[in-house]
């Protein structure tokens, strides 16, 4: 007759190395109304399977194209350890990744997490979880799963670390960037919510450079601590951005203006031969990033390669539907400013990307 195995007064568990089941089991159960509140068609948005299942006839698809994207959110989640502000934090992380589907035209259907830790801090978990699903009910995007890995000795105390994975699809033959983007298309700038989830590195070593700590006003933003106004989220521009692509055929294409920049990110969707002149002066700059300018001694080369100084979308629009396309945008919430136009790539110049962008101006710093 077999026995169950006992363990004896000496015996070590699974908690005394530092990992904490029970707490995982708990977390599950605290998301869970979170998680649902992201349910789309496709998806019920139910958690504690295998994986996630999605249905793309449900969700509306007759010939699809998936588009995936991942991404973290940097060295921004010092910031929110560090000052105990992590209700947005999982915001920036949605974000980062359904930005990024956007742009190729696609529409965000669902997403996943990866959350690790050293032990399992359960109202700090449940706070990001929520954060990263308000960010997927902002893009239409369904949470149907995700990991939590609690690592003791890989990470200190109080410390975590944030992946996201996002899913779209997009009609076969309406992808971003279209194939006809041409001399004389006119370039929108939709206005960021702040420094996003770039940077935050230099944004560390200006803030200790200035004295300020976390808690203390900010210089740039009236009655709201430094901590609170750096955690200001990555806009989500789908909603909108699929509202304006739906309305009719003008936009050609999008680019998302992350670590890198407007020099950076723009060459990625302009195809050979074609430039993008940018005029900086049209650009209402954040006092956000007129202070981090000053405070670090930051030149405007440095500034608009390392944040999106101001626009956290530009859009390619065919010059006949520049009106139509600003009012939808504009209409759907968004703060849209004429950058400038694409035109003809200087003769000679090189194969590389650093002559595709040219400005004019300058920032307001």
């Amino acid at each position: 007759m077999s026995q169950a195995p006992t363990t004896g007064g000496n015996g070590m568990t699974y908690a005394d190395a530092g990992v904490d089941i029970d707490a995982g089991n708990t977390l599950v159960k605290r998301i869970k109304p979170h998680v649902k509140a992201t349910a789309r068609p496709g998806a019920d948005s139910d958690i504690g399977g295998f994986g996630g299942l999605f249905d793309l006839k449900a969700a509306g698809f007759s010939d699809p194209v998936l588009v995936a994207a991942n991404d973290g959110v940097g060295t921004k989640l010092k910031i929110a350890i560090d000052s105990g502000q992590h209700a947005t934090v999982g915001i920036d992380l949605v974000a980062m990744c359904v930005n990024d589907l956007v742009v190729q035209g696609a529409e965000p259907l669902f997403f996943l997490d990866y959350y690790a830790c050293g032990a399992l801090e359960l109202e700090t978990a449940t706070a990001v979880v929520k954060g990263i699903a308000d960010g997927c009910r902002l893009a239409g995007c369904a949470l149907i799963g995700g990991e939590t890995a609690e690592m003791p000795g890989m990470y200190a105390s109080g410390d975590y670390d944030l992946a996201g994975f996002a899913v779209g699809a997009a009609e076969r033959g309406r992808l971003l960037p279209r194939g006809d983007l041409a001399e004389g298309d006119v370039l929108l700038g939709l206005a960021s919510t702040g420094v996003h989830s770039n940077g935050f590195s230099l944004v560390r070593r200006i803030v200790e450079r200035s004295g300020l700590g976390w808690a203390d006003p900010a210089p740039f933003a009236g009655d709201t601590t430094l901590g609170a106004a750096l955690m200001t989220p990555t806009r989500i521009y789908v909603k909108s951005l699929l509202e304006a692509l739906a309305a009719g055929p003008g936009i050609k294409a999008l680019a998302h203006i992350t670590g890198g920049g407007l020099p950076e990110n723009l060459p990625r969707v302009l195809p050979e031969g074609l430039a993008a002149r940018i005029d900086l002066a049209a650009i209402s700059v954040p006092p956000v990033f007129q202070w981090l300018a000053r405070t670090g001694g930051v030149a405007e080369a440095e500034m608009l390669r390392t944040f999106n100084c101001g626009i956290g979308m530009v859009v390619a629009v065919a010059a006949d539907a520049v009106d139509a396309v600003t009012a939808t945008l504009e209409g759907a919430g968004e703060t849209v400013v004429r950058l400038g136009a694409l035109e003809a790539r200087a003769t000679g110049a090189s194969d590389g990307d650093e002559d595709a962008v040219v400005f004019d101006g300058a920032l307001a710093l």
